[in-house]
C-alpha cells in the first residue's frame, strides 16, 4: 500500500469511530428540526459545493448559505 492510501483507509476509520460515538452519545437526547432559515443555508452550501466547478458560483452559494446561518443563529439569540 502506498503512503496516500494509508491516510486515506486512517481517516475513513476516525471518522467512523467518530460518528458512531456521537450516535451512542445524542441517543437520548430531543433534536430539533431544523429552521427554514438554516435548510436554506444548509441548500446553499451543498448547492456551492456541488456547483464549484466556477469559482466566482461557489463561493457565492457558499458566502450565501454561510450569511443565512448566521442570521439564523442571530434570530435564535434573540
Amino acid at each position: 500500500m502506498e503512503p496516500s492510501q494509508i491516510y486515506i483507509l486512517i481517516s475513513i476509520l476516525v471518522l467512523l469511530v467518530i460518528a458512531i460515538l456521537i450516535f451512542f452519545v445524542r441517543k437520548n437526547k430531543k433534536q430539533k428540526p431544523l429552521t427554514i432559515l438554516a435548510s436554506l443555508a444548509f441548500a446553499f452550501i451543498l448547492a456551492g459545493i456541488i456547483f464549484g466547478e466556477s469559482r466566482l458560483v461557489g463561493y457565492s452559494l457558499i458566502g450565501v448559505g454561510v450569511l443565512l446561518a448566521i442570521i439564523d443563529i442571530i434570530k435564535k439569540l434573540k
